[in-house]
């Protein structure tokens, strides 16, 4: 058994080739503590999305809440390819259906802690959901910096480890977008925390370790952030999570 396998450089670069790093000055924000982490699913292809968009937008904005939005692409057939819709997006949302075994795909969708689920617009639920997933410490300690020229990573250690996936996103705060075709023709929505990319950047089974990766390879044009998420086996529970960058308001 390994304790680390960290993605390589060249592997790294090449999930980033012909994207240029963002203007983010070393440190320039520091992190604000995590105790709950909320992934919608959502599409500017889907009328029903908007208000589980604006709830997340709420989510955001309140202590503690790492908040995050991804983009599937399978409304695009509707005549409307949503400009930060990917396959890899949708791909993440099935694997979830997989792992919990339900196969219930739907947006808007809201994840909790990479767990529970439910329908990202019923406001009473989420905040129950909220309410009793919050962490006072994670299994995992992870703290993100950034150097200068890379984004640093430090997983702490854990006496159970067990194979865990570091996912690594670059994350745009904030975008709005006038959508011109599809069920949603002639609305101009906003949307927060939007992940531009996946980047499975290491696999992790207990020790302390730490992963740098360059920065001209992880981050986008347009991201103004980045997120860690160590989450056991591929998208199951959270174990830890970091944020650097402008990602929460």
């Amino acid at each position: 058994m390994y304790a680390f396998a960290a993605i390589t450089r060249r592997r790294c670069l090449a999930l980033g080739a012909g994207a240029g790093a963002a203007a983010l000055a070393p440190a320039a924000w520091a992190s604000a503590p995590i105790d709950v982490v909320v992934e919608l699913f959502s599409s500017q292809g889907c009328n029903s999305c908007p208000p589980g968009d604006k709830l997340l937008t709420e989510l955001r904005d309140r202590p503690g809440v790492l908040a995050l939005t991804f983009h599937v692409d399978y409304w695009d057939y509707l005549g409307w390819k949503d400009t930060l819709g990917s396959a890899e997006f949708s791909q993440r949302q099935y694997d979830y259906a997989k792992a919990r075994g339900d196969m219930d795909v739907f947006t808007p969708q809201m994840i909790v802690n990479g767990e529970k689920q439910m329908v990202g617009s019923q406001r009473s639920e989420v905040f129950a959901v909220l309410a009793q997933s919050r962490k006072p410490a994670w299994p995992v300690s992870v703290e993100m910096s950034d150097n200068g020229k890379e984004i640093v990573i430090a997983l702490g250690a854990a006496a159970e480890g067990g194979d865990a996936t570091l996912w690594v996103m670059p994350v745009l705060d904030n975008t709005t977008v006038k959508i011109e075709k599809g069920e949603m023709a002639g609305r101009t929505i906003s949307y927060s925390n939007v992940v531009r990319k996946l980047i499975p950047a290491a696999m992790w089974t207990g020790a302390a370790t730490t992963v740098s990766l360059p920065k001209d390879g992880v981050l986008t044009p347009d991201s103004t952030g980045c997120v860690a998420l160590l989450q056991q086996g591929k998208v199951g529970p959270v174990l830890g999570c970091a944020s650097w960058g402008r990602v929460t308001s």
